[in-house]
This record gives structure tokens, sequence and C-alpha cells, in this order.
């Protein structure tokens, strides 16, 4: 793991690196002035909006939350107004908290994800945020995420801490690699899904763009996806990187393989995250973590050890199918059939079946047009046991991408 130790000094916050969003090209310096409260909830239509907010909250050191405006609605609202934070939104208070309270300087405000229930809020500090801060080679980083998110914050304090490094911002559910090429991008964080529709949909444009290094985060990490980002990119370093809204960021794999090594689990170094496993749960307890974030982390991601490696394979409960009886990794069947070279992506859920409960099915997308139903559940047969076979073969026209850049189906 390489994120450096919490206490050691952060480089000086930059001015002038570059920053690209929408039709913005210029220094942090250089950004349009924006007003805000000492303590905002500010919902935002665009990268620009968000980095604006952002560049506010760091020269006057108020309390700030930046959300995605998709984000928005009203018991989100009322909980961000319990928390003491105004709401801002298409660049108006729209609404004031009934109670005030003193400003706590520097708070940064992340929303998790909500897939469990009403998105919770996290406190952290650009301090907390900033987990990389050991010299830097100067780099130009493409930052696809929705603004407000844990990884858009892991990029953006890049380009606001180290001297050298630029990024610019990208819409990640659509065409990117042309803007990529057109400003020098040679570095680039995505999830699993995002990177596998763009090697589907933008090979051609891909390859005039000169990557240095790719990080992957936010899902599984198969090896099937790093293969084939190494062969694509050959001089390219491929890692991914574990990182959560609560516990910050806490596992970064650079040895080109998926799983991180069973040796780091129970080892306990200064400063570092310790890893453990209680029964196939991932616990986590990361100096990095948001406040008030109890000191081990349940993280509710589902782990299986093999090969000398832990992998993550999913969450608890959605990664486990019931097969008459016999428990059914859907991690391991995903990662079975991406490595059939036909297949592009896949998902796996379970549908309810007669006499056993549930069966195993499977959704693709393919880079072989002429594979069939027929054939991916014969290549299941050879690979997979016989519980673990997807039944059911959906073969989707396009990769399902939501706003987080994440699978659904």
């Amino acid at each position: 793991m390489t994120f450096d130790h919490p206490d050691t000094p952060r480089p000086p916050l930059s001015a002038e690196n570059r920053i690209v969003a929408g039709d913005f090209d210029g220094s942090w310096a250089e950004l349009p002035p924006i007003t805000l409260p000492d303590r905002a909830a500010v919902f935002v239509r665009d990268d620009l909006e968000a980095l604006r907010a952002v560049w506010h909250q760091r020269q006057h050191q108020r309390e700030l939350l930046v959300a995605a405006a998709s984000r928005r609605e009203p018991g989100l609202e009322q909980d961000l107004l319990d928390l003491g934070l105004t709401i801002v939104a298409d660049g108006e208070i729209v609404a004031e908290p009934t109670e005030q309270r003193t400003t706590r300087p520097g708070r940064v405000w992340l929303l998790t994800s909500g897939s469990t229930g009403r998105p919770k809020q996290v406190g952290h500090t650009l301090d907390t945020l900033l987990t990389v801060r050991g010299k830097q080679p100067p780099r130009t980083w493409l930052n696809p995420y929705t603004p407000g998110a844990y990884a858009w914050w892991q990029v953006t304090t890049l380009a606001l801490a180290h001297p050298g490094t630029s990024m610019v911002c990208v819409d990640g559910g659509h065409p990117w690699a042309e803007q990529a090429a057109k400003y020098g991008v040679d570095a680039a964080s995505g999830t699993p899904t995002f990177w596998r529709q763009a090697l589907l949909t933008q090979r051609d444009e891909l390859a005039r763009v000169r990557f240095k290094q790719i990080t992957l985060g936010g899902e599984p990490v198969d090896q099937a996806v790093i293969d084939l980002l190494h062969q694509t990119f050959p001089d390219t370093r491929v890692s991914w990187i574990y990182a959560s809204s609560e516990a910050g960021a806490s596992i970064a794999v650079h040895d080109g393989k998926a799983g991180f090594p069973v040796e780091w689990l129970d080892s306990h170094k200064e400063g570092r995250p310790q890893l453990s496993v209680d029964g196939d749960e991932l616990l986590i307890a990361s100096p990095h973590r948001g406040s008030g974030v109890d000191e081990v982390l349940r993280t509710g991601d589902r782990v299986e050890i093999r090969d000398g490696r832990v992998h993550i394979t999913g969450r608890l409960g959605s990664d486990e199918i019931n097969v008459g009886g016999t428990k059914v990794s859907a991690g391991k069947v995903r990662s079975v059939l991406l490595e059939h070279p036909g297949i592009a992506w896949a998902a796996i859920k379970a549908r309810k079946a007669p006499i056993v409960g549930n069966m195993v099915q499977a959704s693709v997308v393919l880079d072989d047009e002429s594979l069939t139903e027929d054939d991916i559940i014969r290549y299941a047969t050879e690979h997979l046991a016989e519980t673990e076979v997807p039944r059911r073969v959906r073969i989707l026209d396009e990769i399902p991408l939501k706003e987080s850049l994440k699978s659904d189906v």
C-alpha cells in the first residue's frame, strides 16, 4: 500500500495548476469567483460550478458539501439542514437551517452512495482527503466522476495540491477520449465498467491518448480488466484502489494483479490502514477515515481468499446466490465470464426458479457479435460448477452505466 502517513506534511496547495472544465481552461486562481454561506451544501450542475465552490472553500476555510444536482431530494435536504448547512442550488440559497451553529473551519462533507438507504454525511478535510502527499511527477489527470463523489475529490485534491498536476473534467458517461488527447491527459481514474465501456466504444480515439497511469476503483476489480488495459496500453502502469467516503483511501495495488496479498491482512504499520477479515467481510481501520466513523469499519464488502490473494467480490448479500442450498459467488461467475475474449461486460444476479429456489442469471455485452446464448452457457459449463452456470443469459446492446460510473441492470 502506498498511501502516505497522515502526519506527513501535505504539499502547499497550488493556485497555478491548470484545470479544464466545460469551457473553462485556466488555473485555480483564474476561476470565476463565487460567494457562498459559511456552511453550504451546494448542488451543482457541472464540474465548473463544483470547482468554484472548492476554491472558495480553500480560500476562506468554510464548511462545504458538494453534490450533483441529480442527488437533490427533500429527505436529503432536510438531513443537510439538520446538519446546519444552508442549501444552495442553481446558484441561489433555497433553504436555511432553523438553528445556527458555529462553523467548523475547513470541514468538507461527503455523501455516501446511499445504496443501502438514504445517503449519510461523512466529515473530512482537505488533509484527510489528500492521501498522496509525497512528491509526484507532473501529470494531467482525467476526472470523469460525478462532482462531490469521494473519487472526484481524490482526483481534485491531487490537482489542488501537487505543483504541475493538471486536471481535465469530463462527463464519464459520454465519449471523452478525443478531449483527453486534445488536452494531453496522461493519467486517468475510473471504474472497471467505465474502462470497459471506453474500450468497447472508443478504441480508435483511445489510441491517441498516451497514458502513463491508469487507476481502477469503485467496483470489484477482476484480472480480465487489468489484463485488457495492459494489452491496450502496454507502457502504462495499471493500479487499483479501494476507497470509500467512510474509510478513505485504504488499499492501493500496483503489481498488475487482482486482489491484494494475503500477507497484508492483520499487518500493523504505523499510519497505514489495517485490514482484516471477519467471516467473509472486509474490515478496515484507517487513519484516513471520516470524522465519526468507527475505528474499525465493517465495510459490507465480501472477500474471497484464493491463490494467496484477497479478492473483493461484491457486497455482502448481493454477491451470494443460494441455488438449491449451495452458495454461489456472483463475483466468481462474473470473473469467469469476463475471461472470455468475446464478452466485454457481465453482471450476475439471482433469478427465482422452481425446486431450487434461485438460479444464476447473466447479463452480458458482447465484443464478438457472433456469440450466442448457447455459446456462453456452454463456455460457463466448461469452467464452472453445475450450480454456478447461468441458466439464462440476457445479451444487451450496450453497457449500462450509472452516473456513479458503476454498472446498472
